[in-house]
């Protein structure tokens, strides 16, 4: 090795690029020698096997078989330097970054506030459990591999709470069926749950190319995803909301035919064709969602006017103010999810030239 090749290999570390010659060995066979400091920080030695992968984009990713089996994210969250006000947040923030277990470390014996604060995490998460407890120390692990949980099913989950919820609005607000809508604080949470998991789930994709191989998914594909789930997380909020105004004023008789129940049923039809989309994304399909969207918010807003106009609003006006908003916002969404859907489609037809 000559002496510039042993100082590029000195300074050669995470974030360095480097370029290497390809050499021609018995005439045969092409070989690249690899980063001396890469290979020790490795722990590799002679006839150790590494994985390549060849990548649509042309580059080849090299990965150690044995740090594919071994590899394990590990965070310790300290809660004696942190507020107690914030340990909620740093568990879902460990969460988020794709932890695989999170070593809790504390020094006040039977700590019921930290405890509580453990219990509101496990229940607002998906996948992790408590697995063991000593003093001091609180070990809580992920026993959901990331890579066997397909993204489209935590995005069908949270379709299906949607609809459910909205729904049961349409026959509760036409008098049709009652107390339909006593559970909507955990559908509510059920969503939010989902969706914390597949953000969750597009940070391991961002961090592991081979979690993202197993999704069969592109890292610009599960950003996309996570978009998906985000506006469903959004138009499920609005649905809590009219869901809340309609067990607040349930002798309020909304007939399906009339505004805005009537574009909220165009809304769940308009939507259902979307999600078909996730798999067909057909471009003519989508755009035609997003125009009749487009349509149904200016007929909202219009019945918005028409009621403002009647500056002496009743109680029942009022109402139907605030939902016929809450639809508004959920067909904006809804455009939303059509232009992401286009956005997956493109990455589809994406061709990568030199």
């Amino acid at each position: 090795m000559s002496i510039v090749e042993g100082l590029r290999d000195m300074a050669f570390g995470p974030g360095v690029i480097d370029v290497r010659k390809v050499q021609l060995t018995g005439g045969v066979t092409y070989t690249l020698s690899l980063p001396k400091p890469w290979i020790e920080q490795m722990d590799l030695s002679p006839r150790d096997s590494i994985r390549v992968d060849w990548r649509p984009s042309g580059a080849l990713r090299l990965t150690p078989l044995e740090m594919l089996a071994n590899q394990e994210k590990i965070i310790t969250i300290k809660a004696d330097d942190i507020p107690e006000a914030s340990i909620h947040d740093h568990l879902m923030g460990a969460y988020l970054a794709g932890a695989d277990s999170i070593r809790i470390v504390h020094s006040t014996p039977d700590n019921r506030f930290l405890q509580r604060q453990i219990r509101r995490f496990l229940r607002n998460t998906r996948g992790f459990e408590r697995m063991n407890e000593t003093e001091g120390r609180i070990d809580l692990k992920c026993l959901i591999n990331a890579a066997e949980m397909p993204l489209n099913a935590s995005i069908n989950r949270m379709y299906s709470q949607l609809t459910s919820l909205t729904k049961d609005i349409v026959s509760m607000a036409s008098g049709q069926e009652e107390d339909l809508l006593g559970d909507i604080d955990e559908r509510e949470a059920e969503v939010d749950a989902l969706l914390y998991l597949v953000n969750r789930q597009l940070s391991v994709a961002l961090d592991s190319h081979l979690v993202a191989s197993a999704l069969k998914l592109t890292r610009n594909q599960a950003v996309e995803y996570s978009n998906l789930a985000r506006s469903l997380e959004r138009m499920m909020d609005h649905a809590y909301q009219m869901a809340q105004l309609i067990g607040e004023n349930n002798k309020t008789i909304i007939e399906q035919s009339e505004q805005p129940i009537a574009q909220l049923i165009e809304w769940q039809d308009t939507l259902k064709r979307l999600m078909i989309n996730i798999r067909t994304r057909n471009s003519n399909e989508i755009e035609e969602c997003r125009q009749a969207l487009k349509t149904s918010q200016q007929d909202i807003l219009n019945f918005e006017d028409d009621l403002i106009a009647n500056r002496k609003l009743s109680k029942q006006d009022l109402l139907l103010f605030r939902m016929a908003e809450s639809i508004r916002r959920m067909c904006a969404y809804a455009r939303d999810f059509g232009e992401i859907l286009l956005n997956l489609k493109l990455y589809d037809e994406m061709i990568v030239r030199n």
